[in-house]
């Protein structure tokens, strides 16, 4: 499993590959990336970006003047060094790259690796969700007697939740085989209603 100072380096190479940011506009992107259920606190970020400055992934390019009761902003680019850590942090393709906690922030940058890559992660999500739901299954078979509705309720959500995922999976799968992985089309026709 990734570490998550791992998954936060991946996610600012990636957003610096877009042009430079300061920490609060780094910050906001990388909440939006990471979805509702993940907050980034600022003593996770900055820690990471002293981490990658000192290891020169990134570099200060210039503050940006703030009001007078806040400290100057720090405006943050990627180097060449870390233009090489992102493409070889991508390019990895083994049980890192389809967990939960880095699946997200490589699939928002899945433009900048080939075919081959975006079929093997998205192949690895694909299987670990199907093992996922197999235990998942099993384990609501062996205890539906034992629990009370809503935590049955509960149980029959998070099935559904990842059998929606494994379909998701299958058409962008499906896609790319067909050639169509960096069209600028939507990758998938969105839900509507239900689909049982």
């Amino acid at each position: 499993m990734a570490r998550r100072g791992e998954t936060i380096e991946l996610a600012v190479l990636g957003l610096l590959h877009e042009g430079p940011m300061h920490g609060y506009e780094l910050r906001k992107r990388l909440n939006l990336m990471l979805g509702w259920g993940r907050v980034l606190s600022y003593g996770s970020l900055y820690p990471a970006l002293k981490k990658m400055l000192r290891a020169s992934l990134i570099e200060e390019v210039d503050t940006v003047p703030a009001p007078v009761t806040r400290r100057p902003r720090i405006v943050y680019r990627v180097t060449e060094a870390g233009h090489q850590e992102f493409e070889r942090l991508m390019s990895e393709v083994g049980p890192a790259a389809w967990e939960d906690d880095t699946f997200d922030i490589r699939f928002a940058f899945f433009s900048s690796t080939d075919m081959e890559i975006r079929l093997r992660v998205l192949e690895g999500r694909r299987t670990r969700l199907q093992e996922r739901l197999e235990r998942v299954q099993t384990d609501l078979a062996r205890t539906q007697k034992e629990v009370d509705r809503y935590a049955a309720e509960l149980q029959r959500h998070g099935v559904e939740s990842v059998e929606r995922e494994v379909r998701w999976l299958s058409s962008l799968i499906e896609a790319e085989r067909d050639g169509h992985g960096n069209s600028t089309a939507p990758l998938s026709e969105p839900a509507t209603g239900d689909q049982h």
